[in-house]
């Protein structure tokens, strides 16, 4: 690349990335940092050298019919335009928009340019790691986008009569690109080559298979875990419901007494005690004499002295006793007999398929029956203490 001496001498370390030619001898060269414009002898002018730094923070074109101008906008310091011929300006811009790119820190330092389309208010440039998108009357600002390649998992075209739209789908989402018919299979096959390029790979089959998101392997058991019998699966301190449940036999009935035997020591001894208390509150005190006991029936009663009792009387007290005594141990033997698998009685459980619903008809039958024997046992012991309130 032949290079004037004036601009070599301009270019310190630097080497010249892009050479554009502007007509005669003429030049426009770009470095990573700088667009050089290089203007040979003329009949108006001497041989010179023009400098315009890239950390521009936007481009802006103005196109006439034979000059256009590039304009450079440094923000607070101010703007910088030079002037090339129009039939030109596309084959500038390219160069000067790579630059400027990479002077912003928008592409990398060994990343190329490789493709730039100005499509009205669009400007679309393709490097070899990302396409960066800017619509707005500038050629570039910071109001851009970019998709980067390692993001994008599809490329696909929607085509229409005048306009068609790229779609690039990056990050999970669809970004959509609007070009002109007539151009949209040219970007298309461009944007591909680069994305292959970018992924190393032959065909846009083999960059689908590239890109497809990994299947996640199915959690494995945890074999240190498991569960056992003395595992403490409802918590500490809490007992499942039921816990606890009668036996049954092979037919449905309860093998053990379905009161427990703590429950029916504690009935049987009340009703032990209730036959005493029967016992004494009847007996003759030293064969001649009796005295009342006060007795409460809902409310307090005062003591009466009852008169001796006549022998007939007496012999009539002893035969009540003895009854009352007689009701106590049949109740006290009909309570140690209440099993069902003694007493001869077919539990509905054997007509039911659930085993819970069995055990708990089976107890309801149970405490029914035992209520009804203490309400026997209860209505006796009234009568007897109503015969004796009287004097009977």
């Amino acid at each position: 690349m032949s290079v004037p001496g004036i601009v070599q001498s301009s270019l310190g370390d630097e080497h010249v990335a892009a050479k554009v030619p502007l007509g005669g001898e003429d030049t426009l060269f770009v470095t990573p940092s700088r667009t050089l414009i290089y203007r040979a002898d003329g009949l108006l002018s001497d041989e010179s050298v023009e400098e315009y730094p890239h950390d521009a923070e936007r481009i802006s074109v103005s196109e006439g019919r034979r000059k256009s101008t590039i304009t450079l906008d440094y923000g607070i310091d101010g703007e910088d335009s030079f002037k090339i011929p129009s039939k030109r300006l596309h084959d500038a811009l390219h160069p000067v928009i790579a630059g400027v790119l990479n002077g912003a820190g928008i592409t990398d330092a060994n990343e190329q340019v490789t493709q730039t389309y100005q499509f009205s208010e669009l400007t679309l440039v393709l490097t070899s790691a990302r396409v960066v998108k800017h619509v707005g009357e500038a050629i570039w600002d910071q109001d851009f986008e970019q998709f980067h390649f390692a993001d994008v998992t599809s490329l696909d075209v929607e085509e229409g009569t005048v306009s068609s739209q790229i779609i690039i789908e990056a990050n999970g989402r669809p970004q959509r690109i609007k070009t002109p018919s007539d151009r949209t299979r040219e970007v298309r096959e461009r944007l591909e080559q680069s994305l292959l390029a970018y992924h190393d790979v032959g065909s846009y089959a083999e960059f689908e298979e590239t890109v497809a998101p990994a299947e996640e392997p199915e959690p494995e058991a945890d074999e240190n875990v498991s569960f056992t019998e003395d595992d403490d699966v409802f918590g500490s301190g809490v007992e499942p419901l039921n816990a606890n449940p009668p036996e049954l036999d092979d037919s449905g009935k309860i093998v053990e007494d379905p009161l427990g035997e703590d429950e029916a020591e504690r009935v049987s001894a009340e009703l032990e005690d209730t036959d005493h208390a029967t016992t004494e509150s009847t007996a003759p005190s030293g064969g001649a004499t009796a005295e009342s006991r006060p007795v409460s029936s809902g409310s307090a009663t005062d003591s009466v002295a009852e008169p001796e009792p006549e022998p007939r009387k007496i012999e009539q007290r002893e035969a009540q006793t003895q009854e009352s005594t007689s009701v106590g141990t049949t109740a006290q033997e009909s309570e140690a007999t209440t099993g069902f698998a003694d007493s001869g009685f077919e539990s509905a459980s054997e007509r039911l398929d659930d085993p819970v619903e069995a055990q708990l008809t089976a107890l309801t039958e149970v405490v029914e029956r035992q209520n009804e024997l203490l309400e026997q046992q209860q209505r006796t012991i009234e009568q007897l203490i109503e015969e004796l309130s009287h004097g009977r």
